[in-house]
């Protein structure tokens, strides 16, 4: 059976775009036709999740569910978010608008399980309303898996790099961005980490599996590849 995904996006546009990407890339067709109907509900007007989590701005929760709301009518199977931070909604936007989610979180941990079974303890490299919230910390715990993030000072470096003037959600994705995040993750290696998690959705525009010598977990290519399997696609080999 044939599945149209719903994309939920815009958070940031760069973030949903290369997720767009990685499905067309990641599915197996010759030509156009073979391809999978994806619908994309990209508003750059959510509300910062972080902000919100941290409770210094505007709710996102009503953008999001009229985001799924017009996803649904527009003719989605199911939605995925291409957005760690706004997973910490994932609960309330399915009890507002019944429609089937992908969790990103939940593929995450499957993925890990299954690929990394000897992992005890992972860095994270993520928002901070992600750090927060322990989206993480908690999914990954109950497979008795520790991860955590950086220092105070290190994670201020992150959200300069992710959400600063000059940062990757401004269109920079190399420099001193990308010089942020290559040092905090090879930092997180020094003190312990089995692998690294790319736990905000811009982290991949600038770190990549040959900048490290651990296992990159990347929830964008897990999510994207799972949405493949379930739009009834096959997987390029």
């Amino acid at each position: 059976m044939k599945r149209t995904i719903g994309i939920l996006g815009g958070m940031g546009p760069e973030a949903t775009a290369y997720f767009f990407e990685l499905i067309i890339k990641n599915t197996k067709a010759e030509k156009d036709q073979e391809h999978i109907p994806v619908i994309i509900y990209s508003n750059p007007e959510v509300p910062p999740r972080t902000d919100a989590i941290l409770e210094k701005g505007e709710s996102p929760l009503p953008y999001l569910l009229e985001g799924a709301r017009v996803l649904r009518q527009a003719g989605a199977d199911f939605i995925v978010m291409p957005c760690v931070t706004a997973h910490y909604f994932l609960n309330e936007i399915m009890a507002g608008e019944k429609a089937p989610f992908l969790s990103l979180l939940n593929e995450t941990l499957l993925y890990t399980l299954r690929k990394m079974p000897e992992l005890k303890k992972a860095g994270l490299i993520s928002s901070t309303g992600t750090l927060k919230s322990r989206l993480f910390h908690d999914a990954f715990a109950k497979e008795k898996i520790e991860v955590f993030g950086p220092e105070d000072e290190e994670q201020e470096q992150v959200m300069e790099a992710i959400f600063g003037k000059q940062g990757i959600k401004a269109g920079f994705s190399s420099g001193r961005p990308k010089e942020i995040i290559q040092g905090v993750a090879k930092t997180l290696i020094k003190r312990g980490a089995e692998a690294v998690i790319a736990g905000c959705t811009e982290v991949p525009l600038v770190l990549k599996q040959e900048d490290i010598k651990v296992p990159f977990i990347e929830p964008l290519q897990i999510l994207a590849e799972v949405s493949i399997v379930w739009a009834g696609y096959e997987l390029k080999s």
